[in-house]
């Protein structure tokens, strides 16, 4: 059965590298689908790979026609940043497994839309300090760099990421991302080993 890899965890866990690198496999022979976001567009991005960029009014539109999957808004000291997924024709399970990027949220709505058992949690895990040593690393080497929005991101992820939040979620695994090439080891084994089933 054809199922759905949900990578998540706090901002600068590295779950964006883990990500990609899951995706060039070719071993593991994942599909993916670009959420949509109407958040700027950050050096080095491009339109269509990792996001769709849109504004407001196409996000609007999309809920309208009952097309959005998954949803959540930010609110940035920029405004309101919205992140979705829609049922855009991406997705089709009988072209094999696939594999996203979200949040705990993302995760609970798109199990929902598509049952539990095609919906398969991969929760990257970073110690706090070490995180934020990474976020202040990245940040310093955009053009202009946006300290305080990096702050509100971490002190957000603290909230949206709580342990609490984790258990109802039922998520019992944990990738930590000490040294990169151990965690994509280890969750490329238990990729193979759910799509295997």
């Amino acid at each position: 059965m054809s199922k759905l890899f949900c990578v998540m965890g706090k901002s600068s866990s590295g779950k964006d590298t883990i990500y990609k690198a899951l995706l060039e496999d070719k071993g593991l022979n994942l599909n993916t689908v670009i959420p949509y976001t109407t958040r700027p567009i950050r050096e080095g991005e491009t339109n269509g790979t990792e996001y769709f960029f849109v504004d407001d009014l196409f996000l609007e539109e999309a809920r309208k026609n009952q097309k959005v999957i998954e949803s959540r808004a930010y609110h940035t000291i920029h405004g309101v940043w919205n992140y979705f997924m829609m049922d855009d024709g991406q997705l089709d399970f009988a072209k094999g497994n696939y594999i996203v990027i979200g949040t705990l949220e993302s995760y609970r709505q798109i199990q929902k839309y598509f049952g539990e058992d095609k919906v398969v949690p991969i929760y990257v895990y970073v110690e706090d300090g070490l995180r934020l040593s990474r976020a202040l690393e990245r940040e310093r080497g955009q053009r202009y760099p946006r300290y305080a929005e990096l702050c509100r991101r971490f002190l957000a992820d603290a909230e949206d990421f709580s342990e609490d939040k984790v258990v109802e979620c039922r998520i019992h695994k944990r990738y930590n991302n000490i040294k990169l090439e151990d965690c994509l080891k280890e969750i490329k084994s238990d990729i193979l080993s759910d799509t295997d089933r």
